[in-house]
């Protein structure tokens, strides 16, 4: 089989890319062993414009928010879905100082963040006593429903290889790459956590933290907002349905969920929620993060043919799709990667790959 390009993993980064590619009527083949715990598979999909306990504005916010919408929009249009919603995020302040806090912060952040003047809104559904803010807008990504309806599409067209990708198998040469009876004219690994053992790019700065959340049935519960309270609570495509997590460890030792996170959400939601829930399932998953939280995007220096789109970590459903679309543009017309993303800004520790 000759191609122009073999696609490693389909998750959030795959998915666009190979998207992106199909648009521009590129030949291509995926390689994806459809892993159930993959953490793509089991995000809340959240693309927030604020960030972190201080309340500041994630990087890129003001380019992302507009572009995430419509490449959503267009990727649900083409595939029949509804791909994104937006869903702002009501944000309950736990104490005084953190409403203090927050309000500081509207002056400098008053695109995206306001105190409510409607504080008992909420008060049927939820205990709270110093009332709450707005961060908008936010929206979800539906992965539930993007990358089955995205695989399904790939496996019609005969796109797709589920199997596990064996880089023993894989031979590069100067302009082109060989995987057993496949010829591309690239390669280019969409790895996720994987991607720290990848001998090409195993010398990267991954820095890969676990995730956890529960999902859990909450009849009732106005399903038009997120809301946060340490944990986020996100509406899920299935009516009742809602994601509440998520755990953020950097040293763990195994990525399976745990009782410990089970408990202490449960416990939670008992003295948050004021009408009744049940838990359905518990979910954990690795993210690609990396150690300056800036993505892998590009080609690696001593292998031209070998490419890179990775280290998304928790923004992957609006960082994807950009660089994505960045790298598309590279290929096609030869436009600069962003010095922030590209690769070439390790290009020392790669050569000693």
């Amino acid at each position: 089989m000759q191609i122009d390009f073999l696609i490693i993993g389909q998750g959030i980064s795959g998915t666009w890319l190979s998207y992106y590619l199909q648009k521009e009527q590129r030949s291509f083949l995926l390689i994806d062993n459809n892993e159930a715990r993959a953490p793509s598979r089991l995000a809340a999909g959240i693309i927030n414009p604020i960030t972190g306990r201080r309340h500041v504005t994630t990087w890129m916010a003001d380019q992302l928010l507009p572009f995430v919408w419509d490449e959503y929009q267009s990727l649900g249009k083409a595939l029949e879905i509804e791909a994104i919603s937006r869903k702002d995020i009501i944000d309950f302040f736990p104490s005084p100082q953190m409403r203090l806090s927050f309000q500081q912060r509207t002056a400098e952040q008053a695109a995206y963040i306001s105190i409510s003047q409607e504080e008992n809104g909420y008060r049927d559904f939820f205990q709270y006593d110093f009332g709450f803010g707005e961060i908008k807008p936010v929206y979800t990504a539906h992965l539930e429903t993007i990358l089955p309806a995205w695989r399904s599409q790939l496996e019609k067209n005969g796109q797709v290889l589920t199997e596990q990708f064996d880089p023993s198998l894989l031979s590069v040469h100067t302009d082109h790459i060989s995987y057993k009876d496949i010829v591309a004219d690239k390669i280019i690994f969409c790895e996720g956590c994987s991607g720290a053992d990848n001998p090409y790019f195993k010398n990267l700065p991954f820095a890969p933290n676990k995730g956890e959340a529960l999902i859990v049935e909450i009849p009732g519960l106005p399903a038009d907002r997120i809301y946060k309270k340490g944990l986020s609570l996100v509406p899920l495509v299935e009516k009742d349905r809602w994601w509440i997590g998520s755990a953020y460890e950097w040293d763990f030792d195994h990525p399976d969920p745990t009782p410990a996170f089970r408990e202490k959400t449960i416990q939670v939601l008992e003295q948050w929620l004021k009408i009744p829930f049940q838990v359905k399932d518990h979910v954990a998953g690795v993210r690609p993060a990396t150690l300056e939280r800036r993505p892998f995007v590009g080609w690696h220096p001593l292998y031209p043919v070998v490419g890179i789109l990775n280290g998304m970590g928790t923004k992957g459903c609006s960082l994807a799709p950009y660089f994505a679309r960045e790298l598309l543009l590279q290929i096609r017309d030869n436009t600069p990667l962003s010095a922030e993303a590209d690769i070439r800004r390790f290009a020392r520790i790669l050569q000693r790959s």
